[in-house]
């Protein structure tokens, strides 16, 4: 990274045995210096020589270098939602996470999915068409999940059951998001920021552009390397 920009991105699933994974990526790679963030941070430096630094932290920072300026922040990955303001510096000012669930978040839309017999892509596409959506009242993957079984039982089609897990997720989003902060830029980072209806539900219930980066589930460990990079 001498010129600021990433010369590798890889993703994988951390699996059973997240160490093996890391061991893996940096099979035949020497780096300079190391960070770890997320989940499985002290896990790693347990084993590893590296800096730890927060999940919001590093989100701050990849996100402020792929959208300068940005003031509001909205992460959803696969296991959890985070929302924080930045100030005009980049500085952290506030943040909020649901992390002691899977509600509105990945995994929650990826349960979604398979209860409704289709791939997760598909399943925002087909919210989308849906002509009106259908009430879906909870957040709880596992309450949803019966919740959505019982909406199809009584005769509700695909899309607009998908419609209304969507807008009970942006929902949650939105909430979240008005407890810490509505100043734009508007950044929307993470996995989940490449479904297309969440994006446009988002920006409708906000009133405001909301900026998704290329590539955006890369933001907290393109965060990361910059914090090691210094």
């Amino acid at each position: 990274m001498g010129t600021g920009e990433p010369v590798v991105r890889e993703a994988r699933d951390t699996s059973h045995d997240p160490l093996s994974v890391c061991a893996a990526l940096l099979e035949g790679r020497h780096p300079e210096a190391l960070v770890a963030t997320g989940y499985g941070r002290h896990l790693f430096a347990e084993h590893y020589d590296c800096q730890v630094v927060t999940e919001i932290k590093a989100l701050a920072r990849g996100a402020s270098a792929l959208v300068p300026g940005c003031r509001t922040l909205l992460d959803i990955g696969g296991q959890d939602m985070k929302t924080v303001a930045l100030g005009d510096q980049g500085q952290v000012l506030r943040f909020e996470m649901n992390d002691r669930c899977a509600a509105g978040t990945g995994r929650f839309l990826e349960v979604m999915a398979t209860a409704l017999h289709c791939r997760y892509d598909d399943l925002w596409r087909e919210a989308l068409t849906a002509a009106e959506p259908v009430t879906v009242n909870s957040t709880c993957a596992v309450f949803a999940e019966s919740e959505v079984v019982g909406l199809i039982a009584r005769g509700a089609n695909r899309p607009a059951v998908a419609a209304g897990i969507h807008h009970a997720v942006a929902k949650r989003a939105t909430a979240m998001l008005k407890r810490v902060s509505l100043v734009p830029p508007v950044v929307f980072a993470g996995g989940v920021a490449t479904n297309g209806c969440l994006v446009r539900l988002l920006q409708a219930s906000l009133d405001t552009a909301v900026i998704v980066p290329d590539e955006p589930r890369f933001a907290v460990a393109l965060g990361a390397a910059l914090l090691a990079k210094g």
